[in-house]
């Protein structure tokens, strides 16, 4: 992705590097809590369209903070390079998270992000671990949609499809909710959301024609709860026994996009019918997409499987 230029001379990146300040912090559940960043940077933000699953980075600081992202290095068409032969602990790392929503406009214009703060299996890493510190005041890096250029990082697109099938853990959760505020009144399917435990279920707005499943584990098993309800959907059985290996570590396939490198039918887009939208941990993933490929028969144009995360394993971004 290169700079363009402004009507002034000034080299504009077709993205928003910026860094920004914690506004507001709220705890949410006992798993989320929710963090608004703002910056003057972020009256250039703007996506074509609804938000749905519009994700970004955050370039959480190293041991020696955050680098200079006004940097002209940073700022031009090489900035990727830039940004790659920095060292390790300059730069810091970068995760991948959803915009849950966005407030105030202008140079108050804030992003809203829900963070999760821990998992029941005990894994956890920089997001969360700086989430559950968070002030206001405190600085992170953000990289985010420009308004007026093409950025990528929404999944959701049902096309025609006449009813969706949305399923995710804790993770998948901000995705989901603003993928539900952003549906039309019309909107018909059903949603299973599977979450740490009973305190962790959110106030979401839900469109009539949806219907929505919370999933509390309560000590059971990750995915566990989910897949079940998923499969006796279909009237398929969960066998808590199946062993799951996860192939594709980068899980990621849409109706126009596979991460295992499968062949994709030009211009494919979900048919009339069901279309399904899932994400979460790796291994859930994995057997969701096996199940409702496989055995449910759905096609491959209907079916978004997103692996955000795995159990013991530290993501890169």
């Amino acid at each position: 992705m290169t700079a363009t230029t402004s009507e002034t001379g000034t080299p504009v990146l077709p993205l928003i590097l910026a860094e920004v300040e914690v506004r507001r912090v709220e705890r949410l559940t006992p798993a989320f809590v929710r963090i608004e960043l703002g910056a003057d940077a972020l009256a250039d933000f703007g996506v074509d369209g609804p938000l749905y699953d519009q994700r970004i980075k955050l370039l959480f600081p190293g041991p020696h903070g955050l680098p200079d992202l006004n940097d002209p290095a940073l700022q031009g068409p090489g900035w990727w390079q830039a940004w790659q032969a920095m060292p390790e602990e300059t730069r810091g790392c970068v995760r991948t998270y959803t915009i849950r929503d966005v407030v105030g406009t202008g140079t108050d214009t804030r992003i809203v992000v829900d963070f999760v703060l821990h998992l029941a299996e005990g894994a956890t890493g920089p997001g969360s671990l700086w989430a559950a510190e968070a002030k206001i005041g405190d600085r992170i890096g953000l990289l985010a949609p420009r308004k007026g250029f093409p950025y990528g990082g929404i999944e959701f697109a049902p096309g025609v499809a006449q009813r969706l099938l949305l399923v995710g853990d804790e993770t998948a959760v901000p995705a989901v909710a603003s993928i539900l505020e952003d549906l039309p009144d019309d909107a018909a399917g059903k949603v299973y959301l599977e979450v740490p435990s009973d305190g962790d279920v959110l106030d979401l707005r839900v469109p009539a024609g949806v219907q929505l499943a919370w999933l509390p584990r309560n000590g059971a098993r990750h995915g566990e709860r989910a897949c079940k309800a998923v499969l006796a959907l279909f009237n398929l059985q969960y066998d808590a026994d199946e062993q799951v290996e996860v192939i594709d570590p980068d899980l990621w396939e849409t109706p126009t996009y596979s991460s295992s490198g499968e062949e994709i039918e030009p211009g494919s887009e979900p048919a009339g019918g069901l279309y399904a939208w899932v994400a979460g941990e790796a291994a859930m993933v994995t057997r969701l997409r096996r199940h409702l490929v496989r055995d449910a028969g759905l096609d491959r144009k209907q079916v978004a499987f997103m692996g955000y995360w795995r159990i013991g394993v530290a993501m890169k971004s």
